[in-house]
């Protein structure tokens, strides 16, 4: 029998995760391509992507159990809260897929289930 539980979504970002992305992205991209990507990841479509393949594109590493950001993600995903989407940026400069929100909360959904399918808004 699978214990996993089940990973509830909300349908957007919250709001506040998009002055965070901005504020990650103007340390990796200067600040106003970082508010150029904030308005156009406000405008992009949900699209869903498995989280090894998030991981694999970030080239990050996966945080675990112990570090207080993802025990709080995952304790919202144990008692069924939705969580919100990821923000996700593609800088062509480094081909490499920058994770703008939702690091966090990608290592809590990868703790219960790798081939985990997540919503992110995505832009180049």
């Amino acid at each position: 029998m699978d214990k996993r539980p089940t990973i509830e979504w909300q349908d957007t970002p919250q709001e506040h995760d998009y002055p965070a992305a901005e504020s990650y992205l103007s340390l990796v991209i200067g600040r106003q391509a970082a508010k150029n990507a904030i308005r156009k990841l406000k405008r992009a479509a949900i699209s869903m992507f498995a989280a090894k393949d998030i991981f694999r594109a970030s080239r990050l590493s996966l945080l675990g159990v112990g570090n207080w950001h993802v025990d709080k993600d995952r304790a919202k995903i144990i008692q069924q809260e939705k969580i919100s989407p990821l923000l996700l940026y593609v800088d062509k400069r480094s081909s490499t897929l920058v994770i703008a929100d939702g690091y966090h909360r990608l290592c809590a959904v990868y703790t219960f289930d790798e081939d985990a399918m997540i919503p992110c808004k995505i832009i180049e």
